[in-house]
């Protein structure tokens, strides 16, 4: 599978260090199938004056040993699982996890949850007209230097 990861710098070892915490899926290196999508990603650094390099990846499919959590929809599950990650309150199963991102609008509408104005079926209510897009974050330092391959990167 390839996948694409947009930053300022070509990065060809992936490692945890870096990562974030509070974000969708917790802390890890976070990825996308949709090229145009890691492309618009790249515009956030370029308004900034920075670089934007978009990195290319092949993800094997062989990973037998690794636990991968798939999201098809915003729902309930998606909502719980991002709220705890966002609280700093992450999983600690999952190597990967995959599905959509809380962009702005999606979380306009957890914010609103978070600070108790919308229940949780009013959140999950407006999540369900939402499109989902897409991100994968591996979470896991074995899986990133044994199945994700740096191909190659190009500048935006």
């Amino acid at each position: 599978m390839i996948l694409y990861h947009t930053s300022t710098v070509e990065i060809r070892r992936p490692d945890l260090l870096h990562s974030r915490p509070r974000l969708d899926f917790g802390k890890g290196f976070y990825l996308t199938l949709l090229r145009d999508q890691a492309e618009r990603y790249g515009e956030r650094f370029i308004k900034r004056g920075d670089s934007a390099i978009l990195n290319i990846y092949q993800l094997d499919d062989n990973r037998t040993d690794c636990l991968h959590k798939i999201f098809t929809a915003y729902d309930g599950e998606w909502l719980d699982f991002v709220t705890a990650c966002r609280k700093d309150m992450p999983h600690t199963i999952y190597d990967i996890i995959e599905g959509g991102i809380a962009d702005d609008q999606v979380f306009d509408t957890i914010d609103l949850y978070f600070a108790g104005v919308y229940t949780r079926e009013q959140a999950l209510n407006q999540l369900q007209y939402k499109k989902p897009n897409h991100q994968i974050c591996i979470t896991s330092q074995l899986v990133l230097d044994n199945y994700l391959h740096f191909q190659s990167s190009t500048i935006l």
